[in-house]
């Protein structure tokens, strides 16, 4: 049967799992828009924080409006009014750039700005808190709708700043103000305030977290859209370069913490060799039959640089899109048939470097 004549009941069910990266988001935008052009697929669910919660937000508010066509056409708006402020901005780098200041960091402002932001918070140098993306964000989602959709199950994330915990938003509860608050870095941004309480970039403590996917959502399949590279060939040397292998360790660690805590349960659930339906805490099962999935940018974000996750330039932003779309066409080529039925990500190869209880037992 082709694709083109494919009912409901004959897609897979995934859910989504999206990093945040700043303008890296534009990779995880073309990957939802392959996504959404395969009528073999329904995404069910999905868990972001920073960029990947932008894009959830307005995948979801584009499904209520008019299906997986709305859906692909409100994420391009988006990124198109994030690529067009690079148009007016003197340093050239977009919302992102003019914010973070790295597309133009050896330019005498970029390096003023760079270190204004380590010698002053943002509540002295945006004493009045203005936000540009806060006008992006309210003119592309409806959220009204979206707090309403049935379509999709959201789960946001952000820091809670006087707790240090992750807060996970879900679809009742979000808001502008809530996917600000998962983008907020606090060198940038003063703390974003939901119900009162302080928030910052929920990358922090979950970037993305999965517990909710695994604990709430339905699909037994979750594709993580990692957009942060892990690894890197070269140790860096320059001052920049380190900081911003800083910057992707960081916001790597909870992730690679769920990973290998997902990977323990299920080494310990398959040593326990008990009939799975004989433990009586569903969360068990749904560990024991979750089948988890990766698609990342790889060496090419790599060879990016640092500098491409702040840089917002209509082109920047296209060739990201470009490389997302390509990447999801090549991991359905290569993993459609498996969704429903195993694993493409080896969790203790891939997240971590030691056997996890110190020692190999068996």
């Amino acid at each position: 049967m082709s694709n083109a004549r494919r009912t409901p009941r004959h897609r897979k069910k995934i859910d989504l799992a999206l990093q945040g990266g700043g303008a890296h988001g534009a990779f995880t935008w073309g990957v939802l828009d392959r996504l959404l052009e395969d009528d073999r697929l329904e995404i069910s669910a999905v868990s972001g924080s920073s960029a990947g919660a932008m894009n959830a937000v307005v995948m979801a508010a584009g499904l209520m409006a008019g299906g997986r066509r709305q859906a692909r056409e409100a994420l391009r708006a988006f990124w198109a009014s994030v690529g067009a402020s690079a148009q007016l901005n003197p340093l050239n780098g977009g919302l992102f750039g003019t914010l973070f200041a790295s597309a133009a960091r050896w330019s005498p402002v970029g390096q003023y700005l760079d270190l204004a932001t380590r010698v002053f918070s943002p509540y002295q140098l945006n004493p009045l808190n203005l936000n540009p993306l806060r006008q992006v964000i309210a003119d592309a989602v409806d959220f009204d709708a979206v707090r309403r959709c049935d379509r999709i199950e959201l789960f946001v994330g952000a820091t809670h700043v006087r707790s240090g915990r992750l807060r996970v938003f879900r679809n009742p509860e979000l808001s502008v103000d809530v996917v600000l608050a998962s983008a907020c870095l606090p060198m940038l941004f003063q703390a974003v305030e939901v119900d009162g309480e302080a928030y910052w970039d929920g990358g922090y403590m979950g970037n993305p977290t999965l517990l909710p996917l695994v604990d709430e959502a339905t699909a037994a399949d979750v594709l993580l859209v990692q957009v942060n590279p892990i690894e890197r060939a070269e140790v860096p040397t320059r001052a920049p370069d380190i900081l911003a292998r800083i910057d992707e360790i960081t916001f790597n660690g909870s992730l690679i913490k769920e990973m290998r805590s997902i990977a323990l349960l299920k080494r310990l659930l398959r040593d326990e060799g008990r009939p799975i339906e004989r433990y009586r805490e569903p969360m068990f099962q749904r560990i024991h039959d979750l089948r988890l999935h990766r698609l990342d940018g790889g060496a090419e974000i790599a060879r990016l640089g640092d500098s491409s996750r702040m840089a917002a330039d209509p082109a920047t932003l296209a060739r990201l899109h470009r490389l997302g779309a390509s990447a999801a066409h090549a991991w359905l080529a290569h993993n459609f048939a498996h969704i429903g039925r195993r694993s493409t990500l080896d969790l203790v190869r891939e997240f971590s470097s030691e056997p996890l209880f110190g020692a190999d037992r068996r």
